[in-house]
């Protein structure tokens, strides 16, 4: 057996199971994280008091049935009127208010149905002429954001490779990019995977916006 066909098998070797480890932790990590609503239950009421041992799981489904509950409670007139109550309270604390109706305004920018966040995938030039990035759409720029911006602008996040939570906020003309036809799925494994997994669709139907 030569070295170059050692090299071959240990690399297979690496592709068959360095997906499966990432695949674990990042499953390990979620459910671990999930698990910690079992704090919310009483201590008599936890599983380690009730039968003296962890059940690793229990947490996604309390997890589960807590944000079913919520959201049913919350869309109706009732839990209406509890969210509104509580909105209020947390309005009159500086700090607090702050962080909660930012975030609040992110989280239903992104999940309405009619938002534009991360719903488009762009191609823009940057980080100068001839060189180009994907970008995400996250908004249209308004007018009082800039009073002096005489055409369109949208709102474009760049994320970073191979880290998509990083990344840049820029402000450009609607008319400087190209729209991809590309799924939002197809362009985050191309930043994570450096390039490597390209959309398999051509993008032919790409055209500037």
């Amino acid at each position: 057996m030569t070295s170059k066909s050692i090299r071959s098998y240990l690399f297979a070797g690496l592709g068959v199971w360095l997906p499966i480890l990432v695949t674990f932790a990042v499953i390990r990590f979620i459910v671990e994280l999930l698990d910690q609503t079992i704090a919310l239950l009483p201590k008599a009421y936890q599983p380690e008091q009730l039968i003296g041992m962890q059940l690793p799981g229990l947490g996604v489904l309390l997890s589960f049935l807590l944000l079913l509950a919520t959201g049913i409670i919350a869309t109706n007139f009732l839990g209406q009127r509890l969210v509104s109550w509580s909105e209020s309270i947390l309005d009159r604390i500086p700090l607090v208010r702050s962080i909660y109706s930012t975030t609040k305004q992110i989280i239903q920018t992104i999940f309405t149905s009619n938002g534009q966040a991360f719903r488009q995938v762009l191609l823009v030039e940057y980080p100068r002429k001839g060189m180009w990035s994907v970008a995400f759409q996250t908004g249209i720029a308004k007018s009082d954001l800039n009073p002096q911006l005489d055409i369109e602008h949208v709102l474009i996040f760049i994320p970073a490779t191979p880290n998509p939570t990083a990344g840049f906020l820029m402000m450009v003309p609607k008319s400087d990019t190209i729209e991809l036809n590309m799924t939002i799925d197809e362009a985050f494994k191309l930043i994570i995977s450096l390039g490597v997994m390209q959309p398999s669709a051509p993008l032919t139907n790409a055209t500037s916006l």
